[in-house]
């Protein structure tokens, strides 16, 4: 029986990780998603059914008790309609279930048209087959593709319970691109944005190139053919760790400041070099400050993973996609996604120190007509209802 009516598109479900690691931008990443899918008619819920622990920030560490990150999220859920419409169901010892009911999540499965596993963030049981269409969104190129040339079995069995995959990578496949494609076919897609979550306002325009961004990231590199590929982020900042010296322009840098994840030698030595440092931690723990943090900056200057960067993925950062929206020009760093999206106004890509430099005397130049490049790049490529209508159709949706 169908579960379509004349006014409804079908019924969604959205899989994440805004429960799990309960940061500001991550959890806007998904209200994109479930704001994007409803304004296009979709019947839409948002579901998270791990089996592992949650990640609490302030600790730096995994927890099994959710009600702190609850804390976090639902309010958001809450404000923005999805008030009966989302579960976390901990599927570990003493977790429970949490928001709909173990009997209505499982009833969910079965009656829904398909699910979007956004980030790849569910690991698939047999129980979440019973849904009929199985879409997998990759954020995060480079790795999975890299463990299936190697032959893992478990990141083979994952992705072949998903009858289409799409990746942020949108540049995979391409003949620049040192990423391997075996067995799959990904399709190319990026991060949808509300853009009226980020409304410009020209008048809140900082004095501050900013950015956000967790200093050191470990257990997630890759060997592929003898090569290392890494995750962590800071080794890519360390190298344009001379751009304070270079440029008029203040620096600002939102980093979490736990020791363990920033050393002491390195928050010396940004200081050392002219940058500004700020608590990330504090500006990702609650959703507004996150965001009037962004609308708030000049622009954003930021580097990408080793990951993204060597192979040319064509990866673009869905945080910078905000920045975009709120009309904040963006400055990153290349992974190739120059061949999809426009640069040289309100977006730029860069490879060296100078490229940067150079980037933000033509920001300064004219920075009013910068903003509205790119307020216009989010609109035209971002904006919600344009992304995820194609991500849909081509999923046969």
């Amino acid at each position: 029986m169908s579960n379509r009516s004349s006014h409804c598109k079908g019924k969604v479900i959205v899989f994440g990780i805004a429960f799990w690691y309960p940061l500001a931008g991550v959890t806007y990443q998904f209200l994109h998603y479930l704001l994007g899918l409803r304004r296009l008619g979709y019947d839409v819920y948002y579901v998270e059914d791990t089996t592992h622990g949650l990640y609490d920030p302030a600790s730096d560490a995994s927890v099994t008790d959710p009600l702190a990150n609850l804390r976090h999220v639902v309010p958001l859920l809450e404000a923005y309609g999805f008030a009966d419409r989302w579960a976390l169901r901990c599927c570990y010892p003493g977790g429970g279930c949490f928001g709909m009911s173990e009997q209505r999540i499982l009833g969910l499965y079965r009656e829904a048209d398909a699910y979007l596993n956004v980030t790849g963030s569910l690991e698939v049981r047999d129980e979440h087959l019973a849904c009929r269409r199985r879409i997998y969104v990759e954020s995060d190129p480079c790795a999975a593709q890299m463990l299936v040339a190697k032959g893992n079995r478990w990141i083979i069995d994952q992705l072949a319970a998903h009858d289409v995959h799409f990746s942020f990578g949108e540049n995979l496949g391409a003949p620049d691109c040192a990423v391997p494609i075996e067995r799959f076919t990904w399709l190319p897609t990026r991060q949808p944005v509300a853009l009226d979550l980020w409304q410009r306002d020209a008048d809140s325009a900082g004095k501050a190139y900013t950015t956000i961004t967790t200093w050191r990231n470990k257990g997630k590199e890759v060997t592929f053919d003898g090569e290392i590929y890494r995750w962590t982020k800071h080794l890519e900042f360390l190298k344009f760790i001379e751009l304070p010296r270079r440029c008029p322009a203040r620096l600002e840098l939102g980093l979490n400041a736990s020791g363990r994840l920033v050393e002491q030698d390195h928050l010396e030595q940004l200081a050392d070099h002219g940058w500004h440092v700020v608590d990330g931690s504090r500006i990702s723990a609650r959703l507004e400050t996150y965001r009037s943090f962004i609308r708030g900056s000049r622009g954003e200057f930021t580097v990408a993973r080793d990951q993204y960067v060597r192979p040319r993925t064509g990866w673009f950062s869905d945080r910078s996609a905000c920045y975009l929206a709120a009309g904040r020009p963006v400055i990153t760093q290349d992974t190739g996604f120059g061949k999809h999206l426009p640069t040289g106004r309100g977006l730029f890509a860069f490879t060296t120190l100078e490229d940067v430099v150079q980037a933000i005397e033509v920001v300064e130049t004219d920075y009013a007509a910068a903003c509205r490049a790119a307020h216009a790049i989010a609109a035209e490529y971002f904006d919600a209802e344009r992304v995820l209508a194609s991500l849909m159709a081509r999923a046969d949706l």
